[in-house]
């Protein structure tokens, strides 16, 4: 019962952060940074840039996981490279929300550092 509290709390605050960071995403670098990582996190993705006023988001998707190896250098990983568009960053940052453990651990962590940095946000 403590979980499912506790995750439903996490998403809640999340959603409140992202239609906070959306109301003027180019006021803060911290956000910025949020909108980047929730891109990087669901689409595997890497060099993901915003472009806020043509509503635009360009990354580098990485097909195939399996390929990474991290002992070794990676010089070469198949990517996609992508250019997408939106209407509304909110709520295209919402559908990007993923509700399984490991990504409630990794949004946890993300309200955590927003908290310590920002102080915007309490987690009761």
């Amino acid at each position: 019962m403590k979980k499912a509290k506790l995750r439903e709390r996490v998403l809640v605050e999340l959603e409140k952060l992202i239609s906070l960071s959306c109301k003027n995403p180019n006021g803060s670098r911290k956000y910025e940074q949020l909108h980047v990582a929730l891109l990087k996190k669901y689409y595997n993705a890497t060099n993901v840039t915003i472009d806020y006023h043509r509503h635009r988001i360009k990354m580098e998707v990485i097909q195939d996981d399996s390929l990474y190896d991290p002992k070794i250098i990676n010089t070469y990983l198949p990517i996609i490279y992508t250019n997408l568009l939106f209407n509304s960053l909110c709520k295209f940052l919402n559908s990007c929300v993923e509700k399984d453990n490991k990504s409630i651990g990794f949004y946890s962590h993300l309200l955590n550092s927003f908290r310590k940095s920002n102080n915007i946000i309490e987690l009761v």
